[in-house]
């Protein structure tokens, strides 16, 4: 499944660092983003985008997983010759990320 399926995305960006959050639509996925949305599977997912580091934040209380990724804008928005500088497009790049399904 795609996790579009059973999350929504946003992000953010401050220099070339780009931060995703992944938000469950229902609470009873976010165990299920836990165990399939990891950190190494996220720096993957952006092979040859994302340069640097992958870290994962989970903050339950809201269903929700953040990540940090470190070079991931190009040098950042004022250096950036990307298209997207800020990198909003990540976040729906994110979503189409594969997943087994829930069981």
């Amino acid at each position: 499944m795609k996790l579009y399926e059973c999350a929504h995305s946003r992000t953010g960006d401050k220099g070339d660092i780009s931060n995703i959050s992944l938000i469950a639509n229902d609470a009873k996925d976010f165990d299920h983003l836990v165990r399939h949305v990891t950190a190494d599977k996220v720096r993957a997912h952006f092979k040859g985008i994302v340069h640097g580091e992958v870290v994962r934040y989970e903050i339950p209380s809201i269903g929700a997983l953040n990540f940090v990724m470190q070079q991931a804008l190009g040098g950042g928005v004022t250096r950036s010759l990307a298209l997207d500088p800020h990198g909003k497009c990540l976040a729906s790049a994110l979503l189409a990320m594969e997943i087994p399904e829930r069981s």
